[in-house]
């Protein structure tokens, strides 16, 4: 008997190389994050209109309205967390945030419209 451990054996996959690094183009992080809060605060806005400001009683199409809207305000949110990450400096990883950016305000853009069709009173 061998009191002495063996050694694993070695990993006969091979390992990816890590992939290089591209960091972006001076500018564009700013202006990402600059886009990402005027959207918030244009939606943030319109959630306060429509909340406290818009005509009318609250009826289960309004709170559905609501919720519509709220689901792309934390998206923003979200996005622009990943911006103010310093992994975001990297292409790649720019290149989602800028999908989770166009995906909320395409979101908002529908959410924006159920809520001025309930708004109108028509069915």
């Amino acid at each position: 008997m061998n009191d002495t451990p063996t050694p694993p054996e070695p990993d006969a996959t091979p390992r990816p190389e890590p992939r290089a690094r591209t960091p972006l183009p001076a500018g564009y992080r700013e202006g990402i994050i600059t886009a990402i809060t005027v959207i918030i605060g244009f939606s943030l806005s319109f959630v306060r209109y429509w909340a406290f400001e818009a005509p009318g009683d609250w009826t289960a199409r309004s709170v559905v309205a609501l919720v519509a809207l709220l689901i792309p305000i934390a998206a923003e949110i979200y996005t622009l967390y990943r911006a103010l990450l310093v992994e975001d400096d990297d292409e790649a990883t720019y290149r989602t945030t800028v999908k989770w950016f166009i995906g909320s305000v395409c979101g908002m853009l529908v959410s924006v419209s159920l809520a001025a069709i309930v708004l109108s009173g028509r069915p």
